[in-house]
Parts: structure tokens; C-alpha cells; sequence
């Protein structure tokens, strides 16, 4: 079996875009997808339908993409212990970090690293996403944390933890209890440029779920602005419940079903690197230490 044609499957999966996935991985679209048809042809299943809200999985592809996924896992596993085998790496962890990262994570971060058995020296270094990105593709930075907002299938990446979001509408006083996701979209929200996730996040939280955002004309610089003006009452704020810089009555948990909604945040590596392995383990404890905080 073709593993090109695996991994390209798995990165339309994950960027829900044929155009994405090529570029992700540096080719033509057509070269991607006669990769995939090759790949469909061989296991005689069809794997994703097109429609007009991007690319989704057919009902056998709902089925086998998670096995195909796992199937790179165990490829990937091997490389990562080759690596280990073949020698030492570097004593030190360089990490990118979103400005939505909370400090507390980052802090789980650094104890991870020293919990190692071979402990590591972490070096941080905060940006924004599109600057993150392109340094973790220079080999400038080891790993990313990040919200999962944006999908880079050629680099290995794991959930470490999730986050309550929390609604900021002083002009909504309906209730003091959770909002409704659908209800929300009643308010006019603030944006902010999308250097950290969170408009991303918010742009797709309605999107997929066919509810309109309204917006409101102007924009904020950054997070904690978004914070002061939805307290003034300029417009409604969506903000992780780590970003909140105070308690206030205007803030309140967003749910959809009943159910929190979460904003998810993710690790990000190069499983080619001679520091694969320790990565592996680093990200390995940074879950279990970030589990042990949220109790997930």
C-alpha cells in the first residue's frame, strides 16, 4: 500500500480541503488527488465527497480514516524510536507559544520537561501563529502549543487539553445562567486579528454549526482589549475562561446541548528531527500534567 496516498488522505481529513492538503505537503492538487484515487481504487471504498461546505467523509471514509490515522501513528512510532536509538539529541526544548496559552499550561510545560528521564532545559518563545508556524517549518523552533485551530498534516500533533469558553454581553441580562450557543449568535461580537486563534475559532465555532456571526464594525488589538470593551458594552466578546481579566456578571459559561463549549489546545512537532523522541515523551507528560489540572 502507497503510504504517500495514506498521508494525504489523513491531510484532507484533517484540513477538510484538497487544495490545503497540497500545499501542506508542496504539491499540485491533481498529484494529490490521483495519490488519493490510487489509494480508493486499492481498498475499493471512496473515501470523501465533495460538497458545497468543503470536503467531507463518506460514510466507509468515516470508518477508515481513523485507522488509517492510526496506521501512521505506528509508522511514525518507529521512526521516532529509530531516533532514539541512533543517539543524543539536544539537551534543550525550544517552544513556541500562542498568546492565548494560558500561564498555567505553560507552566505544566515546564515542569514536564524536568520530569523527564532525561530532563530537558524548555526555551520559550511567544508569537503569533503565522510566525510560530513558519519558524517550527525552518527547523527555528522543536514543538508549538497552540489552539487547534489550524491544521498541519506533514507535522505530528496531539490535544493536550481544553478550555471553557465564556460569553462577555453585558447587554444580554436574560439570564445569569449559561448561554445557548444558538442564542449567542443573538449579539454583535468583537474580532480581533487573527494572530492568536481566537477569531479563527470563532469564524468556525458558528460556521459549523450553520449559525450566523454578526459582527461588530470595529476591531481589537488583542485579547485583553476584546475583554475591556466587552465589559464596556461596545459588543459581545467569545474569550477562553483563562482570558477573562476579571470576574464580572457579564461573563458566563457558553454551552451547546447543555455541554460546555471548549476551545482545544495542541502540541505541535516534526517527527524527523533527531529530537523526535524526546518530544514524544515531553508531549507524552505535558498531557498527563495538563489531564491532572482539568480533570479530562
Amino acid at each position: 500500500m502507497n503510504i504517500e496516498g495514506l498521508r494525504y488522505a489523513h491531510a484532507v481529513s484533517m484540513t477538510k480541503s484538497f487544495s490545503a492538503a497540497a500545499r501542506a505537503y508542496g504539491v499540485t492538487q491533481p498529484a494529490l488527488s490521483n495519490g488519493i484515487a490510487r489509494l480508493e481504487q486499492e481498498l475499493g471504498v471512496t473515501l470523501f465527497v465533495r460538497s458545497p461546505r468543503g470536503v467531507r467523509p463518506t460514510a466507509d471514509g468515516t470508518r477508515i480514516l481513523p485507522m488509517i490515522d492510526r496506521a501512521l501513528d505506528a509508522l511514525d512510532a518507529v521512526v521516532v524510536e529509530a531516533r532514539r536509538l541512533a543517539g543524543p539529541a539536544s539537551d534543550t526544548i525550544r517552544m513556541g507559544v500562542s498568546p492565548l496559552i494560558g500561564a498555567d499550561l505553560v507552566a505544566r510545560a515546564f515542569d514536564a520537561a524536568r520530569t523527564l528521564d532525561r530532563p530537558r532545559d524548555l526555551v520559550l518563545r511567544e508569537a503569533d501563529l503565522a510566525r510560530l508556524r513558519e519558524d517550527l517549518k525552518a527547523g527555528n523552533l522543536d514543538i508549538l502549543l497552540v489552539p487547534a485551530v489550524q491544521a498541519m498534516p506533514t507535522f505530528r500533533h496531539r490535544v493536550i487539553a481544553r478550555e471553557p469558553i465564556v460569553v462577555i454581553d453585558p447587554a444580554d441580562s436574560r439570564t445569569q445562567g449559561p448561554v445557548e450557543l444558538q442564542a449567542a449568535a443573538d449579539a454583535a461580537y468583537i474580532l480581533v486579528p487573527d494572530t492568536c486563534g481566537l477569531t479563527t475559532f470563532t469564524t468556525e465555532l458558528f460556521r459549523d454549526h450553520d449559525l450566523p456571526l454578526r459582527t461588530y464594525p470595529g476591531a481589537a488589538s488583542n485579547y485583553r482589549v476584546l475583554d475591556e470593551w466587552a465589559r464596556m458594552g461596545v459588543g459581545a466578546a467569545l474569550l477562553p475562561q483563562s482570558k477573562i481579566a476579571q470576574d464580572h456578571g457579564s461573563s458566563r459559561p457558553l454551552v451547546r446541548a447543555g455541554a460546555p463549549v471548549e476551545i482545544a489546545y495542541e502540541a505541535v512537532w516534526d517527527n524527523g528531527t533527531p529530537l523526535a523522541a524526546g518530544l514524544e515523551d515531553f508531549v507524552t507528560a505535558l498531557t498527563l500534567l495538563a489531564g491532572e489540572r482539568t480533570g479530562h
